[in-house]
């Protein structure tokens, strides 16, 4: 068994970023599916199809959910499943979260959740040198 990937961002970034990562990668060592959040969408429905979507990705380790922008609407949908189901959820979703988590997909959810957050973080790197031309 392994830990399950949902990701319910606004409009198509999580597919974008989720083939951006498998590019990179060459595959998806994990089951994911994302949930497109249009500006229109309505919470409820959108929530009803996460919570399907955690049901199947959970396969007895539980499902690292990653969201785009913590307190907007993707991000609270994904807060919800937290009382129904055994998932962990991460705001702030990037390449290299994403590209971290999948790189340690056999990982318990708390470990998978510390890899992804700190790949995330480790992933900001302000350059300040110039490069020669």
């Amino acid at each position: 068994m392994s830990v399950g990937l949902l990701l319910i961002t606004h409009d198509k970034l999580g597919r974008n970023l989720l083939d951006t990562a498998t590019m990179i990668l060459g595959d998806t060592p994990v089951e994911a599916i994302t949930i497109d959040v249009p500006g229109d969408s309505n919470p409820d429905t959108v929530y009803a199809e996460a919570s399907d979507a955690c049901t199947v990705l959970d396969q007895g380790d539980g499902v690292l959910v990653l969201t785009d922008l913590y307190g907007s609407t993707p991000s609270n949908i994904a807060t919800r499943l937290l009382a129904e189901h055994n998932a962990l959820v991460i705001s702030g979703l990037n390449v290299p979260m994403l590209v971290r988590a999948l790189n340690y997909a056999a990982c318990s959810l708390e470990e998978l959740g510390s890899k992804a957050e700190s790949g995330a973080r480790d992933g900001i790197i302000m350059t300040t040198e110039k490069q020669a031309s």
